[in-house]
């Protein structure tokens, strides 16, 4: 696998990165020509806070984690984790999607899991999606208090999603 790892606002020690590369490589066993796969590596810090962001883009979709702690070391292990967890609880869904997903998975190294449940939808919902601006679509999100919104973008006539981000900020999705 190959490793780029960037530091934002902290320099990225040679400790720093031998352990993120010893951590990773313990995504290898999942990953068939693990050579060909890049994984990208974001350290930052904030006051007293370690973000550690891995994103490892592959051919059909991407593994994405990011955690916050304290400790730079806490930080990693719980985002490899976090990418490991995200793998093995999608492994029935992988294996039955697109042989190119299977290709990127070696499967035989799946240990059947006691507690792994297939996740389904459980309830669909239509809604009537109203125009407006950003703000109203945001208000709307507080009255209801959802983490998203959809709504039609009264500027653009197309339909959009406001949501909450982690940081108490807004995010927008709007479709083309």
């Amino acid at each position: 696998m190959e490793i780029i790892i960037h530091g934002d606002k902290v320099k990225v020690t040679d400790a720093m990165k031998e352990y993120i590369e010893d951590k990773l490589t313990k995504l290898d066993k999942y990953l068939e020509n693990s050579e060909n796969v890049r994984a990208n590596v974001i350290v930052k810090v904030k006051n007293h806070e370690q973000t550690v962001e891995i994103t490892i883009p592959l051919k059909a979709f991407i593994l994405r984690s990011e955690e916050v702690q304290e400790d730079f070391y806490a930080a990693v292990d719980k985002t490899i984790d976090k990418l490991e967890r995200q793998i093995r609880k999608n492994k029935t869904k992988l294996m039955s999607k697109h042989v190119k997903v299977a290709e990127e998975f070696n499967f035989a190294s799946f240990e059947k899991e006691e507690d792994e449940e297939e996740k389904q939808i459980l309830k669909r919902k239509k809604v009537e999606v109203k125009p407006m601006d950003e703000e109203e679509a945001i208000i709307q999100m507080e009255l209801l208090g959802h983490q998203f919104y959809m709504y039609k973008d009264s500027d653009t006539n197309k339909a959009a999603v406001v949501y909450k981000r982690k940081d108490g900020h807004y995010g927008i999705i709007e479709s083309e």
